[in-house]
């Protein structure tokens, strides 16, 4: 399935959908890109940019300013994407300089992911369900309780949960087909039953409503038949969070949408542990599982808790003991 397609307005409109083609037909989905310079695009439009010469410095920077980006990263990928941007821009003769003054934010640490529990997704989902329908979105609350909890159940990126299919949905053999998914590879990813149970009612739910469709149609869709983008799936989950209740750890920076995998893969290294599997043993089958590269890749999803810490420690105290004994204590 074919990345979205983003009508841009500006001044810049045609010129930066030239850009995101190239891009892609490099074998790159450029859609996190495409939504952040959807978002410059708007800006022109609102700033009533309608001359080259008005692309100063000074209006570019306060774009950034005008964006809620307290991480850096969050602001070095916007100003990144704006960047690279700019120099095609002036490759193609279309700009005689880049307009970027500012640079990159220094990254000082790295950020601590909001960690859903089993009840706090839980509540996320109740709410989504929740949603009242609207004349371009019709069974929105079931859609989005669907999509938080394959996100959150299966560890999934939001952009393979947009682009999947009603024909990538295997109920007989418990499977979601993703296709074409980050670094250009597919694979399989099994589900339970309470997911089953979800898939099937939700599916029984849509052919209710609008008949039976073709099996390569979005599995999720409204108005127009083209599938809920990722950047819409983001913006309602964060209209969501106050309704949440969250409570907040120090140190950790707020809820963001791909927290629901960073709390996938923590909560499967967790029941390891109180299963009293090793994990290193697992990686690899978790890195296959949510699509990496390398292990390495999922490691960085592995941020300690105290639950994981608590566990640990327990392991430790089981085994240790007799390995430091020695032979004949």
């Amino acid at each position: 399935m074919s990345p979205r397609q983003i009508v841009f307005r500006s001044l810049l409109g045609p010129a930066i959908s030239a850009f995101i083609a190239e891009k892609r037909a490099l074998g790159r989905r450029y859609e996190n890109e495409a939504c952040a310079l959807r978002l410059f695009d708007r800006y022109l439009t609102a700033a009533g940019v309608d001359e080259l010469a008005a692309l100063s410095p000074a209006l570019v920077e306060a774009f950034l300013a005008s964006r809620p980006r307290r991480a850096p990263r969050s602001y070095n990928h916007l100003r990144g994407v704006l960047e690279r941007l700019f120099t095609w821009l002036v490759e193609q003769e279309i700009l005689a300089a880049s307009p970027l003054r500012v640079g990159p934010r220094r990254v000082t640490a790295k950020r601590l992911p909001f960690l859903f529990s089993p009840a706090e997704a839980a509540r996320l989902l109740a709410v989504a369900a929740g949603l009242p329908e609207r004349s371009r979105a019709p069974l929105r609350g079931p859609t989005y309780e669907l999509i938080f909890a394959l996100l959150y159940g299966l560890g999934m990126r939001v952009g393979e949960v947009s682009r999947l299919a009603l024909a990538d949905v295997d109920l007989e053999r418990r499977l979601l087909v993703i296709r074409q998914t980050k670094f250009g590879k597919s694979r399989l990813v099994p589900f339970g039953p309470r997911l089953e149970a979800r898939l099937t009612a939700y599916l029984e739910q849509r052919e209710a409503r609008f008949g039976v469709r073709p099996a390569g149609a979005p599995l999720f869709s409204f108005v127009g038949g083209a599938p809920v983008h990722p950047c819409t799936i983001s913006q309602t989950f964060h209209q969501l969070l106050p309704a949440l209740a969250l409570s907040l750890p120090a140190g950790v920076s707020p809820p963001r949408l791909h927290d629901l995998r960073h709390a996938f893969a923590v909560g499967r290294l967790l029941r390891w542990y109180e299963e009293g599997v090793d994990p290193g043993t697992r990686l690899f089958a978790l890195a296959t599982f949510m699509g990496h590269v390398n292990p390495a890749s999922t490691a960085e999803y592995l941020t300690i808790t105290a639950e994981l810490l608590r566990e640990a420690n327990r392991r430790f105290e089981v085994y240790a003991p007799p390995a430091l004994a020695g032979p004949g204590s």
